[in-house]
């Protein structure tokens, strides 16, 4: 700033200098602040501010995470979708099973007929194994249990966080004739115990496990009676039971996808926000502050204009 007694001297212009340095600052100003409009953020660079840049990098990180678990609850309900699907279908013959079976149970029907139901019987089974063979998403056979081993169940774990613990599983029963009507490995459907029949005089109906290397089977001997359906139907209800179960613990499961979906959706808005209060530009303060600098450049470049002019009034001396 120009002291006392400066304009007096001309080899030196302090007034212009000082002039300088102001309209500098404001040009300095004025181009962050039309950086600042024309990019919509406040912070550009870290040196803008470093600690609100920090945190609004976690914040961004974060919400990226969010986004992706967003998708990966998306893609979990597909998949349960697909199974819940399947699981409707292998319903629907299970229920016709039982009406099938309830028919041959009644002694109105001769030998013949039965040997009929039978074979409808068996059809619908071997359905049930196809449905199971058919329910697929990506590479996992979902329905076939663990590694498609035709037994068990598969696991899912579903990452619908962007934390290592944010997981909801998933076990999907595998649901083959030998899972749906065995108990075990020896499993027989008729007052005999039987595996695969191979017993002495044989088991009327029966029904084998389901192993690594098949799915099971139901088979109906030409000479089952109406007692030997009987049988069948508790075998045929225990079925229905069994993909009851399966239904009701994919339909939990999918419900708590869907308040997952809901709390994701309310995290990402809650950050998103966050993060914008920190790093996005206040038009309406920034457009103000570009008045004040346009006004303050257009003083100072006048000042500058005047300090430059200012040594002519020492020629009054010498003249």
């Amino acid at each position: 700033m120009a002291s006392f007694g400066d304009l007096n001297r001309v080899n030196t212009n302090i007034q212009s200098l000082d002039s300088q340095l102001s309209l500098n600052k404001i040009n300095k100003q004025m181009a962050e602040n039309q950086l600042r409009m024309s990019t919509g953020k406040r912070i550009n660079r870290a040196e803008d501010d470093s600690a609100g840049y920090s945190i609004a990098t976690k914040l961004r990180a974060r919400v990226g995470g969010l986004n992706q678990a967003m998708q990966n609850v998306g893609d979990a309900k597909s998949v349960l979708d697909i199974a819940e699907s399947s699981f409707g279908t292998i319903m629907d013959n299970l229920v016709e099973m039982k009406g099938l079976a309830t028919q041959a149970a009644n002694d109105t029907l001769g030998q013949d007929e039965r040997g009929f139901i039978g074979d409808q019987l068996k059809a619908l089974g071997d359905d049930i194994n196809k449905i199971a063979d058919q329910t697929v998403y990506q590479d996992y056979e979902l329905l076939n249990g663990a590694d498609s081993g035709n037994t068990g169940s598969l696991s899912l774990t579903f990452q619908v966080g962007e934390r290592e613990s944010d997981t909801i599983e998933a076990d999907l029963n595998a649901v083959n004739v030998g899972e749906l009507f065995t108990d075990g490995a020896d499993a027989s459907l008729g007052a005999a115990i039987a595996d695969g029949g191979a017993t002495a005089g044989g088991a009327a109906i029966t029904a084998t496990a389901a192993t690594a290397g098949g799915q099971g089977a139901l088979t109906f001997a030409t000479n089952a009676t109406s007692a030997d359906y009987r049988a069948f139907l508790s075998h045929v209800d225990d079925a229905i039971t069994s993909m009851s179960g399966n239904v009701n613990d994919i339909g939990i499961t999918q419900s708590s996808l869907s308040v997952r979906e809901q709390t994701l959706s309310e995290a990402i808005s809650a950050n998103e926000s966050a993060k914008s209060r920190i790093m996005d530009t206040d038009f309406a303060k920034a457009q103000s502050e570009s008045v004040r600098l346009q006004i303050l450049q257009q003083t100072a470049t006048s000042s500058l204009a005047q300090a430059n002019n200012g040594p002519q009034s020492v020629l009054g001396f010498i003249g």
